[in-house]
């Protein structure tokens, strides 16, 4: 079973598997046709969070680290000589080195069974001959039309061929992209077995004309979201030194299950810390489709996210340890669920954890100081509930019971300038990082930005049994936990779950530029119905309207040990997203 945010790459997955091929060689070609085919909302210039389990270790959940750190040259002095007290949002000064490719790359070698030139066939083919631009894809690119043809003439050459904007549906390729992976597969022609000509292709990768092109293209000054024009700072070395790596889950327990996610070098354990404080409560007041149970899951949200805020990101110097483990006790859980009253908390509350003081980062009010936003953060439900669109994800599961979960993002065609001998920009992840030595997110050389990219395992009896996940930015665990509360507590099957009325907390630090914070905020889709939403309203929740198939894009496949079968669930949201198996 396959599922994801664009067909194409559900039926890439699907024909993998089809064809013999496990779940990571499904998952790594499709993952490399999102590149192609969601060009506005991942890219090979971007980065990913993977987490699997393997058929030979079925209750080992293994998180996939494709989350490139910040470059050698980034430091907090440079961006203060720039006259920055943020890392922009859009524009090469905020790429951290580059780590979607390289990590799809290790997992492939490390367990998937195909040769590379087939797993990227896919890609090649969509890139070379062509595929159809989605209408967010065609949207976006408008958006940003103004960008292009004044400040960044190499996007408009790729994006708006003879200076016209492309129509949605018609026909885009990419061949400078498809030479790219073309050279990757040559790369490993005189290596004598597979995983041979896969080191080849990283090393191609590492050292070859990637690191080269990019590092020469950006080091010439452009726009940035600030409105100013600054240089890159990423080398050919900063890629010479990155790896993709695997790292051991964190989990929580819930309902007789066990939650899996990365750890807080991501936001993953905000959804753990959420599971953990509504735990407390009965099933039946955990349906977020009855007013207590929506209210109860937003401010659960907003004690998690909180926390996040002040305490996560890849450990430092300043902040050698991330007190993940005292943040996922039941006692210190207990304690946070003691804040939730009847209406809704209206300021940002991080919690206290012995011997590790929280930081507290600037809280900026929604519009103070922006520039313009067309380009910058990630492509994410606005505020407001208007769809940009959000990032991609994919899920696999296949007949010996390996599964895997893996959330793409960054490097989407508005991050920065393209790169026209390759066909694709850097991301812009650096813009999670605070220019603040204090923050235990704060930017420092070779060190992971706090990603919000966050898929999800769920485990019962020591078995794997689902793989989930959505973009979304902030919001990804919040329409996860939505839809997990409605799983494991309120009997929904997958499907209904995903199709059922989504919400979403504003209360929080925006991950993305320009880290706006908008205190009891709540957007909803029309379909929780009028009573429910003056009910919230009443407990004081700031509630925009997002209409009625607006929130969320998940995407699951799982396993039912009892039945001996394998399902598969999918967004119908924009009628994009597609499940898919026999």
């Amino acid at each position: 079973m396959a599922a994801s945010t664009h067909w194409l790459a559900t039926a890439t997955a699907q024909s993998v598997l089809e064809r013999g091929g496990n779940a990571f060689d499904a998952v790594a070609a499709g993952g490399f046709v999102l590149h192609v085919v969601e060009p506005h909302l991942n890219g090979p210039g971007g980065d990913l969070v993977g987490i699997f389990v393997t058929a030979s270790e079925p209750g080992v959940p293994v998180v996939l680290v494709g989350q490139g750190p910040a470059p050698a040259a980034a430091t907090i002095e440079h961006f203060g000589l720039e006259g920055l007290d943020l890392v922009p949002g859009a524009g090469g000064l905020a790429a951290a080195v580059p780590g979607a490719v390289d990590a799809w790359l290790t997992l492939l070698r490390d367990h998937g069974t195909w040769e590379i030139a087939e797993v990227l066939g896919y890609a090649i083919g969509y890139a070379r001959d062509g595929h159809p631009l989605l209408p967010q894809a065609a949207a976006t690119i408008a958006r940003v039309a103004a960008l292009f043809t004044d400040h960044w003439p190499t996007s408009a050459e790729l994006w708006m061929p003879d200076g016209e904007l492309p129509a949605a549906g018609s026909l885009h390729r990419n061949p400078a992209y498809a030479d790219v992976l073309g050279d990757l597969v040559a790369a490993g022609a005189g290596a004598h077995d597979r995983a041979g000509r896969i080191d080849a292709a990283l090393h191609e990768w590492r050292h070859g004309r990637v690191a080269h092109d990019a590092s020469a293209f950006l080091a010439a000054p452009h726009r940035h979201s600030d409105g100013a024009d600054h240089a890159g700072l990423i080398r050919s070395s900063d890629f010479e030194a990155f790896a993709a790596s695997y790292e051991s889950a964190v989990t929580v327990e819930f309902r007789g299950h066990t939650v899996a996610k990365a750890g807080p070098w991501t936001q993953g354990p905000a959804l753990l810390q959420a599971l953990r404080i509504l735990e407390g409560y009965a099933d039946t007041e955990l349906d977020p489709s009855t007013e207590r149970g929506a209210h109860l899951l937003l401010e659960a949200l907003g004690l998690a996210l909180a926390d996040r805020d002040a305490y996560y990101g890849d450990p430092s110097p300043h902040r050698p340890v991330v007190p993940i483990d005292d943040l996922l006790s039941p006692a210190y859980a207990a304690q946070r669920r003691g804040l939730i009253g009847e209406r809704v908390s209206e300021g940002w509350s991080p919690g206290v954890v012995d011997g590790v003081p929280p930081f507290r980062p600037p809280l900026r009010a929604e519009g103070a100081g922006e520039a313009d936003l067309s380009a910058v953060g990630e492509p994410t439900i606005a505020r407001t509930g208007d769809t940009r669109g959000d990032t991609c994800h994919i899920d696999v599961v296949d007949r010996w019971g390996n599964i895997v979960a893996v959330t793409p993002s960054g490097g989407w065609l508005q991050s920065s300038p393209t790169i026209p001998t390759l066909g694709f920009c850097l991301g812009t992840r650096l813009q999670m990082t605070w220019l603040d030595p204090e923050s235990p997110s704060a930017l420092m050389p070779g060190r992971r930005p706090r990603t919000t990219l966050t898929p999800t395992l769920v485990l019962r009896d020591g078995r794997a049994m689902m793989a989930i996940g959505t973009p979304g930015g902030d919001q990804q665990e919040q329409w996860q936990l939505a839809a997990l509360l409605r799983m494991l507590a309120g009997g929904y099957t997958p499907q209904q779950a995903i199709d059922a009325p989504a919400l979403h907390s504003t209360a929080l630090i925006d991950s993305f530029w320009p880290r706006a914070f908008a205190p009891a905020g709540a957007v909803v889709e029309d379909r929780l119905g009028d009573d429910l939403i003056e009910g919230l309203r009443r407990r004081g929740h700031v509630v925009t309207r997002a209409g009625e198939w607006m929130l969320g894009r998940l995407s699951a496949v799982g396993i039912d040990h009892v039945r001996g079968t394998l399902w598969a669930a999918a967004n119908p949201r924009g009628a994009q997203g597609y499940a898919s198996g026999r």
